[in-house]
């Protein structure tokens, strides 16, 4: 029996898929389904046993989730539009420029290249209570705070941080704002449109696209924070792994104590892989929410811009 052009069409499309749809369902769709079968037990890499929703329960009165995820909710809230708009302003302005173009280009995305570690102990060393950017500002008579080791001050330095290694949403947006059509420009200056209602009517609508593709990607970078946090309350709370030393997460004050790095130190210190994999659970559909809300955000920003 001959199958019919729709079908041989249909299992050519699956032929050319199959490397995807294999990729997808060992490195996606298994996963997912262990760590949902492993929420459901105590495990520590030997032995396994079923607990029901014992992890789920221990999770609502678990103080560290809280405090992670009230961290993690602020590093979303303010460190990724900080950065968004510091990027587009950054090169906003790189468009401006006539002269030495390329030299500011490589000299703001020049902190992407650094290593994360690196450029962490870095930004600890400069803020550090007698260290360079302090002296500098005793200089013009202000006191500058214990940076990192200021429950107050340690997010804030992470945003900062953060600010000066945003040389790649600066370049998209860089890119994004070169291809955006002069004669519209030229067009709205005839009609009389100034540089606010030019960039509100003209450019936003025109790299919305990017923005809301450094949007999405910003926030689900925010909820897996964990190197810089990790190594910023190191550095500061002068913690080694030395033996006999233990080092728990979230230096000063828990105040830097991020979702991942709770799931980290919960799956591979203390070895409850089952309750790790309800944490895992949890930051995962907290993404996706946050990733859902933003793209319908963006639908609704468009109609009114357009």
């Amino acid at each position: 029996m001959t199958a019919s052009p729709k079908r041989r069409e249909g299992l050519r499309a699956l032929l050319w898929l199959s490397p995807w749809i294999a990729g997808f369902s060992i490195f996606f769709v298994y996963p997912l389904i262990s760590v949902g079968y492993f929420s459901f037990t105590r495990y520590d890499l030997f032995t396994l046993e079923w607990v029901g929703l014992d992890n789920w329960r221990y999770l609502l009165r678990d103080e560290r989730v809280w405090i992670s995820a009230k961290n993690t909710l602020w590093l979303v809230v303010f460190m990724v539009p900080a950065q968004v708009i510091f990027a587009l302003a950054i090169a906003q302005l790189l468009t401006k420029v006539k002269a030495g173009a390329g030299f500011f280009r490589t000299v703001f995305y020049l902190p992407t290249l650094v290593p994360m570690v690196a450029g962490t102990v870095a930004f600890v060393f400069l803020l550090n209570p007698v260290g360079p950017v302090n002296e500098i500002l005793s200089w013009i008579g202000v006191g500058g705070p214990d940076w990192f080791g200021s429950a107050s001050w340690s997010k804030p330095s992470l945003t900062m941080l953060g600010l000066w290694g945003c040389g790649n949403t600066m370049v998209i947006f860089l890119a994004a704002l070169l291809d955006v059509p002069k004669h519209l420009y030229e067009a709205a200056a005839i009609d009389g449109a100034g540089a606010w209602r030019r960039f509100r009517s003209i450019t936003l609508p025109t790299i919305s696209p990017v923005l809301m593709f450094s949007a999405v990607t910003g926030v689900i970078y925010a909820l897996q924070y964990f190197t810089q946090a990790m190594i910023a309350s190191r550095v500061a709370s002068g913690a080694t792994d030395s033996a006999g030393t233990t080092f728990t997460p979230g230096y000063p004050d828990q105040s830097l104590l991020t979702l991942p790095q709770w799931l980290f130190h919960v799956g591979f210190r203390d070895f409850s892989m089952g309750y790790a994999s309800a944490l895992a659970l949890v930051l995962f559909a907290t993404s996706m929410i946050f990733t859902l809300v933003l793209l319908r955000q963006f639908r609704k920003a468009e109609e009114v811009l357009s």
